[in-house]
């Protein structure tokens, strides 16, 4: 099991930590000689929730809604796999994360409430942004208006503002990890990727750091900046280049070094080759050309007048940076509403299945603790990245097509078994793509004619998907191949 530290034993390694600071540097002769997690380690169990729609799914978690059936509280619940963690040296990551998590307290940031474990889990109650990604809504409006696009970067440069003055690399901004509470205000999530600096303000353990060099690889390909493709070490100024980046997704609807490969991504990120729409204002041009500067340390907000040059740029002209986050934000842009036999947030996905988690107490039919029943299984939830999904996949999608349902899969073949990755849209549409080269394999596009495709289950975890020309057979570790069937049935009986 994951040999994460517990509340108590986490605590004596703080005091630890803090005194050999004290004893070897004055500054920091302010801090407390006990530190206390203003987010506490429960004693709850995951039963103790009502586990809602997936927000978005990882390498080792998923973010699940979850209502805690006594108070009914709704939290973002990361759920974190300890076996996975542990054979994947990931352990330092978490810890790194949830302490980071438990200091920074700033409306621009996303909150954690409380932590607990079980047997094969961990979990972190997280705040939970009922209006979704900023992604979504550059999805559903195609692209934004100046003012919608100044408000919110607005938001995260007073959000980054205050990350980086506690010392802090966040080293993964993009739309996906900025999240809309329900009246349309910022937040900045997933600190899987956090680099503290050695001036930091947060107090770190020594066994929780996310790498011994600031220069390793860490981000998302179409926002990573030039000098970490080139192995320099990682400074304030790569969380100002992924803004600069997201400022032109925003107004442009794609992002600005998007290609057909990641290594032709990377070819244009270090050519710095910027193609600007005729319609970008002169401001929001020269804002985002000073931002995607080659040298980090000239991006507005890194270089020696701090974030006064970024704030006082003409693009922010009439923000009234004092009182950001009282002021009224742009109108959201809401997801269409599939139909469904439900009415509340708190539908089960068909790809979740509660009893695959926690100590495996849940029996079958118990509530929402058990497998989606037969009336869920129509209802179809997009899948809304708040944690970790890889937007490397979203180049395979079509403007507008939505996930429903991922996974790493084998396709099963008389002489070989190949991994790929299978990925489900409300097009409808089954993609399966080479996950090491990035290229697609197949695809399957069907109407509404039951006769283009059936799906028969074969075991817990193998499934055939059946057209009028092939057959293929898929192996879901995870044992979803019921999921599968499921979400595929219900769009066509959509």
């Amino acid at each position: 099991m994951l040999a994460l530290v517990g509340e108590g034993e986490m605590e004596q390694e703080f005091d630890a930590k803090l005194k050999i600071q004290n004893n070897n540097s004055a500054n920091n002769t302010q801090r407390s000689k006990s530190f206390a997690f203003r987010a506490p380690q429960e004693n709850f169990t995951i039963q103790d929730f009502e586990l809602g729609k997936i927000y978005g799914v990882g390498s080792y978690s998923k973010v699940v809604r979850a209502k805690k059936k006594d108070t009914l509280n709704v939290y973002a619940l990361k759920i974190m796999d300890k076996k996975f963690i542990t054979k994947e040296n990931k352990t330092a990551y978490v810890k790194l994360e949830r302490i980071v998590l438990d200091q920074l307290d700033h409306p621009g940031v996303v909150r954690l409430f409380f932590t607990f474990q079980d047997s094969f889990s961990l979990y972190m109650a997280l705040e939970s942004c009922e209006g979704g990604e900023l992604f979504d809504q550059i999805t559903r409006k195609g692209r934004l208006s100046e003012d919608e696009a100044r408000f919110y970067a607005a938001e995260v440069v007073d959000a980054l503002e205050y990350i980086h003055s506690m010392g802090l690399i966040h080293r993964d901004i993009k739309p996906e990890n900025l999240l809309l509470t329900s009246d349309g205000h910022f937040k900045i999530a997933d600190f899987g990727s956090v680099k503290p600096m050695e001036d930091s303000r947060i107090t770190v353990l020594p066994n929780a750091a996310s790498d011994d060099k600031a220069c390793t690889f860490v981000g998302t390909a179409a926002y990573v900046p030039p000098e970490v493709l080139n192995s320099s070490p990682a400074t304030f100024g790569n969380d100002l280049w992924a803004l600069g980046c997201t400022l032109y997704q925003m107004l442009s609807g794609t992002s600005p070094f998007k290609d057909a490969s990641e290594w032709l991504m990377f070819q244009r990120i270090i050519a710095r080759d910027i193609r600007f729409p005729n319609y970008f204002s002169n401001e929001a041009r020269d804002l985002i050309d000073q931002l995607l500067d080659i040298d980090p340390s000239r991006r507005p907000g890194a270089g020696p007048d701090g974030y006064a040059a970024l704030k006082n740029h003409p693009f922010f002209s009439g923000i009234d940076w004092e009182n950001l986050r009282t002021q009224t934000p742009p109108r959201l842009a809401m997801e269409p509403k599939a139909p469904s036999t439900h009415s509340s947030g708190d539908e089960q996905d068909p790809s979740w299945n509660p009893s695959h988690i926690g100590d495996g107490s849940v029996r079958p039919n118990e509530g929402n603790g058990g497998a989606p029943s037969t009336s869920e299984a129509g209802s179809v939830t997009r899948l809304a990245s708040i944690d970790s999904f890889d937007s490397k996949w979203k180049q395979f999608l079509d403007p507008g097509e939505s996930v429903l349902m991922i996974s790493m899969v084998k396709k099963i073949q008389k002489l070989t078994n190949k991994k790929v990755q299978l990925i489900l849209t409300n097009k409808p549409k089954l993609i399966y793509v080479d996950p090491s080269k990035l290229v697609v394999k197949g695809n399957i596009i069907w109407s509404d004619n039951p006769n283009d495709l059936s799906i028969q289950v074969t075991s817990p975890s193998q499934f055939k998907i059946c057209t009028p020309k092939k057959v293929m057979l898929f192996e879901d570790a995870k044992n979803r191949a019921q999921h599968w069937k499921k979400a595929i049935e219900a769009l066509q009986n959509r």
